[in-house]
């Protein structure tokens, strides 16, 4: 495969999972308003529904919504930035976007995953991260084609200095 249809490919896998987790921000988003649940695969949280703790305090309920509008805004946000980063940069052979485009869901991952296992409430975790999982595992395998498109392109720079 040439330097070019690595950058190309690899930066169109890269958009599709992104495009995965702007689904994922939009169906967040909409559940916040329009589920009997907490959120994707988090229907209960040890047993007390959302209807149960807004009897006890309506204001808990509005201040988990508006997380998860926030939350749901700063998912699609990513995913509109790592997507034209992928396409308008990654496809072009550019290092900064390759390197902004990864290091940016690595960031956020990073920090939203690990309280996903610390056993603090139950979830159904295929729907709840299944979504993201998927994205991820798309765009490593985009981001990794398109490195060895970008690689490529630093061999053959280095053999022309010589």
């Amino acid at each position: 495969m040439s330097r070019e249809q690595s950058l190309r490919n690899g930066a169109g896998i890269m958009v599709l999972g992104a495009l995965i987790f702007l689904v994922y921000a939009v169906v967040f988003l909409f559940r916040a308003f329009a589920s009997s649940g907490f959120e994707l695969g988090v229907e209960t949280l040890n047993g007390v529904t959302p209807q149960q703790l807004d009897g006890l305090n309506p204001a808990i309920m509005a201040y988990i919504t508006h997380l998860h509008v926030a939350i749901a805004g700063f998912i699609a946000a990513t995913a509109i930035a790592v997507g034209s980063l992928a396409w308008y940069g990654v496809r072009d052979g550019l290092w900064w976007a390759w390197i902004t485009a990864v290091i940016v869901p690595v960031v956020g991952l990073a920090v939203a995953l690990p309280l996903h296992y610390m056993g603090h409430f139950d979830y159904n975790w295929v729907n709840h991260l299944g979504l993201i999982y998927l994205g991820t595992i798309i765009y490593v395998v985009g981001a990794v084609l398109a490195l060895a498109g970008l690689t490529r392109a630093t061999a053959v720079a280095a053999q022309a200095r010589r």
